[in-house]
């Protein structure tokens, strides 16, 4: 490796093993001015600060592209100051954020105003991680989502096709073909068949979360699916699909790759039912169900054969007193983005996946999919967006560590492999050994498709 002379850096990352397009190496990465200007043996080189990441493992920045922040709204489940502490703590330099708030995101407005509170300019000091807001598909403006995807600050459109958490819904054909027609970037689809599910909703068991997979069965996902592929080939609309349940699913995603990305969840990987519905009961109620341990393998098939484009981890804390309720009256959603790195770290060291391809799931498919710009890669000329961790640390994952305004993980009690050290946002240390250092200055992400 040669010898790169005396330079002087803002930040200076030492003797890590870093994982990046070129796979692994031990080496240092130097950062100036936010950015990343360095990589290799930088000995002679000085720095305001220095981290030694010798024995530590030097990522590029996680990026968590599907959490629920609830705010506007039911803020006394999460909130955007909250949710981002979490993601900081937890290793993520950035989020997409969701828009079944109240009121929706679907208008310019209602976009700004999410960027507002985002900056410190509403209700508190604003977010600690990077971010982007998606724009919720509606009757009311699927005409017009030509023109709201591409405003800044925007990561794309979102539409739900099934009904969960919040007043978004596009269930029927022509409100689907409006969408596709009017979108040009990619658009991100909550895929479960609504009047399948409207049919099967008499099969609730009252108190019985185990019936929930009975309501949405596998074929309320399968068939919406199929739809939606078919639809957005019939309009030849670039379409991603959100958390993945199925692995019926996974051959279907990617016999269409030319048109179709795909988002997995940790929580389709890690918790299996019905003995999770028997244990936590309405903690580990969430929409698309969590399904048995058969079908997770063969989630863990698309995760291995490269089905899956990025994981996100669908964070939409409710409180426990909420999810108490008898079910069906539990709502459903559960916190995520705090234990997202350490428990996929864990799966890393137990063989499950490569680190390879963590970084790939969570940094560079946010990149490849939305063209988010200079994010993503640990490479020259990006944003130093990076995060450290130690796969040796061994930590259990618990309810009052969690930042979340809800205060809970349905993780409580496991025993993780992997812990991220620190997470670092445009070369500003934002968290170091659990503590989050500084003031909220979390920036709006930028799109290729919209400069």
């Amino acid at each position: 490796m040669t010898q790169t002379p005396a330079m002087t850096f803002d930040l200076l990352i030492r003797g890590g093993t870093i994982v990046n397009h070129s796979g692994r190496s031990v080496t240092d990465v130097g950062v100036r001015d936010g950015k990343i200007v360095a990589i290799g043996s930088l000995g002679q080189a000085s720095a305001g600060e220095v981290i030694d990441a010798t024995g530590l493992h030097v990522l590029p920045g996680v990026i968590d592209s599907q959490v629920h922040f609830r705010e506007p709204g039911p803020t006394h489940k999460e909130d955007l100051r909250a949710g981002s502490m979490g993601a900081v703590l937890g290793g993520v330099t950035g989020v997409f954020e969701m828009p079944n708030t109240n009121p929706t995101t679907s208008t310019a407005a209602m976009l700004q105003d999410k960027l507002d509170r985002a900056a410190g300019k509403v209700d508190h000091g604003g977010m600690f991680c990077n971010h982007a807001f998606y724009v919720g598909g509606t009757h009311a403006n699927a005409d017009h989502l030509n023109e709201l995807e591409r405003l800044p600050g925007c990561c794309g459109v979102k539409v739900f096709m099934g009904a969960s958490t919040g007043d978004l819904l596009i269930a029927d054909d022509e409100g689907l073909r409006r969408v596709l027609k009017s979108i040009n970037r990619r658009a991100s689809f909550h895929s479960e068949d609504e009047a399948r599910m409207a049919e099967r909703r008499h099969l609730a068991r009252e108190g019985d979360w185990t019936s929930h997979t009975d309501v949405r069965d596998k074929q309320s996902a399968i068939i919406s699916t199929e739809r939606l592929i078919r639809m957005a080939r019939e309009a030849n609309k670039r379409i991603h699909v959100l958390h993945i349940s199925t692995a019926e699913e996974v051959p279907i995603l990617a016999a269409n790759k030319d048109l179709v990305t795909c988002e997995i969840l940790p929580n389709h990987l890690s918790i299996y039912g019905p003995e999770a519905y028997e244990q936590l009961e309405g903690r580990v109620q969430q929409n698309p169900p969590i399904r048995d341990y058969e079908n997770a393998q063969g989630l863990w098939e698309g995760v291995r054969n490269g089905t899956f484009d990025v994981m996100g981890t669908d964070h939409a804390p409710h409180t426990l007193e909420e999810k108490s309720m008898p079910y069906p009256a539990s709502p459903s959603g559960m916190p995520g983005v705090q234990t997202f790195v350490p428990l996929m770290l864990d799966w890393v060291n137990k063989g499950a996946l490569s680190l390879e391809r963590f970084v790939d799931l969570t940094s560079h498919g946010v990149n490849r999919v939305w063209g988010v710009v200079g994010k993503g890669r640990l490479a020259a000329g990006y944003d130093a967006d990076i995060t450290i961790v130690d796969m040796k640390a061994t930590r259990t994952l618990r309810d009052e560590d969690q930042a979340n305004r809800s205060g809970w993980t349905p993780y409580h009690g496991r025993e993780v492999q992997g812990w991220p050290t620190h997470t670092i946002i445009d070369g500003r240390i934002v968290m170091q050994e659990d503590e989050i250092i500084g003031e909220a200055q979390g920036k709006p992400y930028r799109f290729a498709e919209c400069l």
